[in-house]
C-alpha cells in the first residue's frame, strides 16, 4: 500500500515538473520570438525599403552613349544596390503579358521607353535623399523622367517607427506576463511540498538550507525549459530562413547568440527568483495556515 502511494506521488511530482517545464518553454519561446521580431524589425524594414524601385525613363531620342553614361553612373554610385536595364521591347512584352493582349497592334508602334529600374540601399531610402538622387539623374541629357512611389516611402518610414515603438511596449508587457506565468507554475509545484518545508523548519533546519534544494530544482527546470524554447526557436528560424532566404535571419550570428543567452538567462533568473519567493512564503506561514 505504501509503495503504491509512493509511486502515485512520484508520478504526480513528475507530471507537475513536466507541466512546469512545458509552461516555461512555451512562454520563453514566445518571449524569444518577440526578441527575434525586435532584433530584426529594422532588418525587415530595410529589406522592404530596398524592394522599392526608382525607375529612370530615357527620352525616345536618347542615344546609346547617353544611356550607357547613366548606367555607368548608377553602377558606381554609393546608393546603388542593384540596377536592371529594361529595353522598350522587354517593357512591351511585360505589358502585353499583364493585360493579356497585344496593344501595339492597335497603336502601330511601341509607346514605351527604355528604362533602368534602380534599387537603392536602405540608408538612402528617404524622401529627401530620393529627391536628391532624382534631381541628379534628371540633369543627364538622355533622361526624360524619374519615378518612384513617394507615398509608399513615406508610409513605410512612418510605420517602421510606429512598429518599433509598439514592439518595445509589447516586449515589456509580455516579459511581465512571462514572469507571472512561470512564478505561478513554480508556486504550484512548491505548494505540494509545503508540509515537507514546514517539517524541515520544525526540526531545526535553517531557511537557507531548506530553500537551497528547491531553488536548485527550479533553476534546473528553468534551464531545461530554456533549452526546449531555444530548440523550438532555432527550428522555426531555420524553416523561415529556408522559405524566405532574402530575409537573411541567420546571417547575424552575434544577434542569435545574444538571443539564445538572453532566453537562457531569463529562464534561470526568473525561476531562481520565483522559487526563492515561493519557498520564502511557505517558510513564513504558520502551521495552521498550510491547510488553506
Amino acid at each position: 500500500m505504501a509503495a503504491s502511494i509512493e509511486r502515485y506521488n512520484k508520478r504526480r511530482l513528475i507530471s507537475s515538473y513536466f507541466s512546469v517545464v512545458l509552461s516555461i518553454s512555451l512562454v520563453l519561446f514566445l518571449l524569444g520570438l518577440l526578441g527575434v521580431l525586435l532584433f530584426n524589425a529594422n532588418r525587415l524594414a530595410n529589406h522592404f525599403k530596398e524592394q522599392i524601385p526608382l525607375t529612370v525613363y530615357f527620352k525616345n531620342v536618347a542615344t546609346e552613349k547617353e544611356m550607357e553614361e547613366v548606367q555607368k553612373y548608377l553602377d558606381t554610385a554609393s546608393f546603388t544596390k542593384e540596377t536592371q536595364f529594361v529595353s522598350k521591347a522587354e517593357a512591351a512584352e511585360k505589358y502585353k503579358a499583364e493585360i493579356g493582349e497585344d496593344f501595339m497592334q492597335f497603336l502601330g508602334y511601341n509607346p514605351l521607353q527604355n528604362s533602368i529600374d534602380l534599387f537603392i540601399k536602405y540608408e538612402f531610402v528617404s524622401k529627401e535623399k530620393l529627391a536628391e538622387i532624382s534631381t541628379t539623374l534628371l540633369s543627364y541629357k538622355g533622361v526624360g523622367e524619374v519615378n518612384y512611389d513617394e507615398p509608399l516611402v513615406s508610409l513605410l518610414t512612418e510605420n517602421v517607427r510606429k512598429i518599433g515603438f509598439w514592439l518595445l511596449g509589447l516586449s515589456a508587457v509580455f516579459f511581465l506576463i512571462v514572469v507571472l506565468l512561470i512564478n505561478s507554475s513554480l508556486r504550484l509545484a512548491i505548494y505540494s511540498k509545503r508540509f515537507v518545508i514546514k517539517t524541515m523548519q520544525m526540526v531545526g533546519a535553517t531557511k537557507s538550507f531548506i530553500r537551497r534544494p528547491f531553488i536548485w530544482q527550479g533553476v534546473k527546470l528553468g534551464i531545461l525549459g530554456a533549452l526546449v524554447a531555444i530548440c523550438i526557436l532555432a527550428g522555426m528560424l531555420f524553416y523561415i530562413d529556408k522559405s524566405f532566404p532574402e530575409l537573411q535571419l541567420l546571417d547575424e550570428t552575434l544577434v542569435l547568440v545574444v538571443l539564445a543567452l538572453g532566453v537562457m538567462t531569463g529562464g534561470v533568473l526568473i525561476t531562481w527568483l520565483s522559487t526563492f519567493f515561493a519557498t520564502q512564503r511557505f517558510l513564513n506561514l504558520k502551521t495552521d495556515d498550510l491547510y488553506y
